[in-house]
């Protein structure tokens, strides 16, 4: 669940009132470093590289989803799907119709996706389902995985280069957290994944930058990139846009920065273009 706060008495901070705007601010940066709660997640400023925005974080404050705390989270969604993972399900059951057998999720946790698409999806003969993410999250999905995953299906690897070759690249929620983006990573591939399926992806229609997000458990820098740069560059190494739909359930409001914030998030299917 991503229910936001209400920020409007941060965004209506004008500029015309220096001083109360500075006041607004450290108070609302005290609010965040101190947001421990689940059921909603906040975010501060905007910042022009990941590690600028990471530099921003107190080290007081855990960083990032590596640690156990952070593990722990999502096991209910192994049971049950939302509406915005309904277009996701399409598309792979029509990737696997084309025949694709491999998956590669990025940032799949203990593997969410793998666990509560298959109540939906007939999954096909030979299915090996890899999920990446950091060593804490990997760990506790292996643990996870002796109990729930009696076909053997669900792997773990710990870096995006083993997607080489795949026939399809998943990404629920998650490539915003990457320090590198989707593009740098599919050039250094040796084999391209030969079907992108994309969803929760904050796309704003201008610009590129990072935000600080506090998820409850941990702070972590978050990527939203200009529309033209991520489409633009997923067109140039070769691939097509399938489908495009979007999750006005998902938000990213950053206060004091109204130009920055995001009202919706965006999926999106992907195939070669053929020549």
């Amino acid at each position: 669940m991503n229910t936001q706060v209400d920020s409007r008495p941060y965004q209506e901070a004008t500029a015309r009132l220096p001083l109360i705007r500075s006041f607004l601010e450290a108070r609302y940066t005290r609010t965040f470093f101190a947001h421990r709660a689940l059921t909603h997640h906040l975010y501060r400023g905007v910042f022009p590289t990941f590690d600028e925005a990471q530099a921003s974080i107190p080290a007081a404050n855990t960083s990032g989803y590596d640690n156990t705390e952070s593990a722990e989270l999502y096991r209910e969604r192994t049971r049950r799907v939302f509406i915005n993972d309904y277009p996701m399900m399409y598309w792979l059951g029509r990737f696997f119709a084309d025949g694709a057998h491999t998956v590669f999720d990025i940032g799949g946790h203990i593997g969410i996706a793998y666990y509560a698409y298959q109540k939906y999806l007939a999954y096909p003969a030979g299915l090996r389902w890899t999920v990446m993410d950091v060593p804490a999250v990997n760990a506790a999905g292996e643990r996870w995985a002796k109990e729930h995953d009696p076909a053997g299906r669900l792997h773990f690897a710990g870096e995006v280069a083993k997607a080489s070759g795949v026939d399809v690249l998943f990404a629920a929620g998650s490539l915003q957290y990457l320090r590198y983006s989707l593009v740098e990573a599919l050039q250094a591939m040796e084999r391209r994944p030969r079907f992108l399926l994309l969803n929760s992806v904050p796309v704003h229609m201008r610009e590129s930058y990072f935000t600080v997000q506090n998820i409850g458990t941990a702070c972590c820098p978050y990527r939203v990139t200009a529309e033209r740069e991520f489409l633009g560059g997923l067109s140039s190494l070769g691939y097509e846009l399938q489908d495009r739909w979007e999750n006005p359930q998902r938000s990213c409001m950053i206060p004091f920065h109204p130009e920055r914030s995001l009202d919706r998030y965006f999926g999106f299917a992907f195939r070669p273009i053929q020549s």
